[in-house]
């Protein structure tokens, strides 16, 4: 069965408006995306922004009739706002299984030499490598980033074998799960989230991670615990802030592993970090940058 598409060009003022009023007139879903290619990178805390140029979609049953329904839109638009719409693209589209055009979209990903992600519904390409099995979601790292893959592709060079990691804001845990089964000791994976230490549980399950090598917190609920390595993919102003804390959490000569951060943000982040390490050159994917240094004997 196809369904009728509308598409409606809004901005962040009437994008929340025009999804409720699709959901009154009986959209069985309805979407915002980006009509702009203006990427969100760091929203301020507390705040869910949306594009400058919004493209909201709503999808309705085929039967309905396609005039009648752009004239209840029309009018309850007009009633709301003393505004017309001025466009709204109207498409069929045709039915299909969707979870399973969802999952089609992701497949294995390899890092480095050593290093696979894969969904949890694929074969391992190479059984013998390091392999990640994932459930691909959208609150939490997948390896399809960025920031993540940086962090991943810098895992496969390193010998971390029996070395104790440091995961802050571990989200899925995928930077610590790899580190486990690249060989290393134990990881301590930290997140304000408790749905990423969640997530982090049952990935760390999925792949047959014993509880006595990963143990997950709270910040504030963190004991303390020096690490080899400190991995924290998070965002740059929070990296600046959380500077002295994790430098405290590396031991002298230990790594450090910086991402989530701008090109034009990496001098100021470099710079927070210099008094504890001595910082590498950055290494730059796309937009996006990893930092990486050696702590300090001193």
């Amino acid at each position: 069965m196809p369904w009728i598409q509308l598409q409606i060009p809004a901005d962040p003022e009437t994008a929340d408006q025009l999804e409720d009023l699709l959901m009154e007139m009986g959209a069985d879903a309805v979407s915002m995306e980006d009509a702009a290619d203006q990427p969100l990178y760091e929203p301020d805390p507390g705040t869910t922004p949306l594009w400058h140029q919004t493209r909201v979609t709503g999808l309705f049953d085929s039967e309905r009739n396609i005039d009648q329904l752009l004239n209840a839109i029309q009018d309850a638009w007009h009633q709301q706002t003393q505004q017309t719409l001025a466009e709204i693209e109207v498409t069929l589209v045709e039915d299909k299984d969707w979870e399973r055009a969802w999952m089609d979209d992701f497949k294995p990903l390899k890092f480095g030499q050593r290093l696979w992600i894969v969904p949890s519904w694929h074969d391992a390409p190479d059984p013998d490598a390091a392999n990640l099995m994932l459930d691909p979601g959208l609150a939490f790292g997948t390896g399809t980033h960025p920031t993540t893959a940086l962090c991943l592709e810098w895992l496969d060079g390193q010998d971390v074998q029996d070395v104790q990691v440091i995961d802050y804001g571990c989200g899925s845990g995928i930077l610590g799960l790899a580190a486990l089964l690249l060989g290393a000791r134990h990881v301590m994976g930290v997140d304000t989230d408790p749905q990423a230490l969640e997530a982090s549980r049952d990935n760390a399950r999925r792949n047959g991670v014993e509880d006595s090598r990963l143990d997950l917190y709270l910040p504030e609920g963190e004991p303390e615990m020096k690490a080899d390595i400190l991995l924290a993919n998070i965002l740059a102003q929070p990296l600046i802030s959380l500077a002295s804390h994790l430098a405290g959490k590396v031991v002298p000569g230990g790594k450090l592993v910086l991402s989530g951060i701008l090109s034009n943000q990496a001098r100021e982040v470099m710079e927070a970090y210099e008094p504890w390490f001595t910082m590498d050159e950055p290494e730059q994917q796309e937009d996006w940058i990893r930092l990486t240094g050696r702590r300090n004997n001193a």
